[in-house]
This record gives C-alpha cells, structure tokens and sequence, in this order.
C-alpha cells in the first residue's frame, strides 16, 4: 500500500524533475541493455516492457528477479533486490512514463488485514494450491518451478495474482476480485508463521503425507515392540 501511494505521486511528476530523473539513470543502468533505452526490448536479451504495467514492473523488481543474472529464456529466481523502495517507485514510474507504456495493471491495493483467512485458503485451494502446494511452499510443474511463498510480502502475492508471472496465470477481478485478493495475501501470510498447537508440523506437508508418515512411525514401532518381546521369548 505504501508503494502504490509513492508511485502514484511520482507518476505527477514532470520530465526533468528529480525522481523521473532517477528513474531514468537507473533504468538506463540496469535495465536498457535487455529491454532497450526506450524499453521496446532487445531481441534475444529482454522483451518491451511498454505493456508490462506497474504492478509486472514493481513485482520483478522487488523480488530481486530483475534485473535477471541467467541467459535470456530461463525461469528468474528471487533474490535479494539491488533497489531501495525509492528507486523501484522512480524505476516504475519512468518506465510507465515512456511513450506507448501504459502502468496496467497498476499496483494492487491489497491489505490482508481486511481478509478472512478461512476464506483465503478456500480461494488459495482453488487456484493456487496445485502449483505452488496448500502450504505455499512450492512445488514443480511443467518446465517451471512454482516458488515458495514464505518471503512473499501481501503486494508480492497480488502482483503475481494479477500479472501471472513466468508460466502463472493471470486472474483478473473476474476470476479474483478485490476481496478474494485480501483474503488470499491473509491466508498467504498466515502460511508463513502458522500455529502448529498439535505438535510437530512435519513441513506442513497436507494430510496425506502427515498420515503415511503416522503408520510409517507406528509400524516402526509395532516392529521394535514384536523384535523386543521376540528377544524376551
């Protein structure tokens, strides 16, 4: 929430002024031998970033996956970024700023706080759960991994939602609205400091799992016990 405030007062500024200038500098430092000095891309090295909008913008970014240290082609990691808020806010708004950019989809205005959790995991089942496991810690598909969302912040987890990142899918308001989105980024964050009052969490690895893992001990157990009496016999 706070960068979208920032970004849509940097969006005011004018040409010349300090942050659009900033923007500039370091987009034409990081960013312009992949995507170009006026960001319509470079072939083999980066695609335009025209369409990509602020929320694609702010969340490559932020995550640390751009800019990209692997060949052009491969699936980014997240990483620590090289950028302060400050500059991915100048970056966002110069780059929107070009002309033919356009910043939609803009940043989502999402506050999990105003989510329901139960509500999230339900939403989180239907769509997200496949790829990236129930308890946001990734998993693999189809030529992609799906990442881990434990260092995922609620704006990180809604830019994705709405911008489909790599091989994601994009969920506009049709599929996701406003509220599902807010019920997601809590349900996301409880994931990743969940209360664990039965025990041991086991990875929260979902009931199947936690079930074998149960008769795996058991039957372990029932063993020691038979080999032990067998030994008093």
């Amino acid at each position: 929430m706070r960068r979208a405030a920032a970004l849509a007062v940097l969006a005011l500024a004018l040409p010349g002024q300090a942050p659009a200038a900033d923007g500039r500098t370091l987009f034409e430092e990081s960013c312009a031998s992949c995507h170009g000095l006026v960001g319509r891309g470079v072939p083999q090295a980066g695609p335009s970033l025209l369409d990509a909008g602020a929320a694609a913008l702010d969340f490559q970014l932020s995550t640390g996956r751009m800019p990209m240290t692997g060949e052009p082609g491969e699936q980014p990691d997240r990483k620590e970024t090289r950028f302060t808020d400050a500059e991915i806010d100048a970056i966002v708004a110069y780059v929107t700023s070009l002309p033919g950019a356009t910043d939609e989809p803009a940043i989502p205005d999402v506050d999990p706080d105003r989510g329901d959790v139960a509500r999230g995991l339900e939403t989180f089942t239907s769509h997200c759960a496949g790829c990236h496991q129930v308890a946001g810690a990734g998993g693999l598909v189809v030529q992609a991994l799906a990442p881990p969302l434990g260092e995922a912040t609620p704006e990180q987890v809604a830019e994705a939602v709405r911008t489909g990142p790599y091989v994601m899918p994009r969920f506009d308001e049709r599929t996701i609205d406003a509220q599902a989105l807010d019920d997601i980024a809590a349900y996301v964050r409880y994931t990743q400091d969940p209360q664990d009052p039965g025990g041991l969490s086991l990875g929260h690895l979902g009931p199947i799992p936690e079930g074998m893992f149960a008769w795996l001990v058991g039957a372990a157990a029932l063993v020691a016990v038979a080999r032990l009496l067998g030994t008093r016999g």
